[in-house]
């Protein structure tokens, strides 16, 4: 908790679009056998943005879609194949800032359930944050 008070004071406010354990089969990895035969992923995002006029209306256009961002996200899980999860959130992040003006800062975080490691593990994977640039 406390690192979203961190988040939000950053980036200027509380509100925020929630999207968790997205899951998509995908074909990332530096694997040769994680290219072809592929596995699942799990995806949450996080989406700062005023929520304000969303709450005040309660219409649509006040806001942005959680399916829209949730197309993002198949797209390029489901897209072309990355060597990296830490380009796979990227590119998560920048699609999502560069669509949706009204976003100020995204956190992704990507998770590769069934990994080559001996142990018991829920995930590996990366989590980043991107905030849109000042111009």
């Amino acid at each position: 908790m406390a690192e979203d008070s961190a988040a939000a004071a950053t980036w200027g406010g509380g509100d925020k679009l929630i999207l968790r354990g997205l899951q998509f089969h995908g074909f990332h990895g530096v694997l040769r056998e994680e290219k072809t035969l592929g596995q699942k992923f799990v995806v949450d995002i996080d989406a700062w943005m005023d929520l304000a006029a969303a709450g005040e209306s309660d219409c649509i256009a006040d806001t942005v879609s959680y399916t829209d961002i949730y197309s993002i996200a198949k797209d390029v899980v489901e897209g072309t194949p990355r060597n990296l999860l830490e380009s796979v959130a990227h590119s998560i992040a920048e699609a999502t800032l560069l669509k949706f003006p009204q976003v100020s800062a995204v956190r992704v975080k990507v998770g590769k359930p069934h990994v080559a490691v001996r142990g018991v593990l829920d995930y590996l994977g990366v989590e980043i944050t991107r905030q849109r640039k000042k111009e």
